[in-house]
């Protein structure tokens, strides 16, 4: 494995500038530590011999089932004949300044 890199608490102050989080001055190197630790396990994951394994976009097979997408109003008539304010062949809205 490679060795272990440490995130500074200047990287964690960023981060926080970045994420728009306040982070008190002595909660910062508790913060380095936890993301150090957290980082160290992502390299072990890329120690895992995947040689050969299928990469998949779901780990189970399921697929959404859904109904077909119909209009149930299909023509300019019918959608005016339940608007509620309408001008000729137009829908009324309200002014948006």
């Amino acid at each position: 494995m490679s060795e272990d890199k440490k995130i500074t608490r200047e990287q964690v102050k960023h981060l926080a500038w970045l994420a728009r989080i306040k982070i008190a001055d002595s909660e910062e190197s508790k913060y380095a530590d936890e993301m150090g630790e957290i980082l160290n396990y992502f390299r072990k994951l890329d120690e895992v011999d995947t040689e050969g394994v299928e990469p998949t976009h779901h780990v189970v097979d399921v697929v959404n089932v859904m109904r077909e997408d119909e209009p149930e109003i299909k023509s300019a008539e019918n959608i005016l004949k339940i608007v509620p304010v309408k001008k000729d062949r137009f829908i009324k809205a309200p002014r948006i300044v």
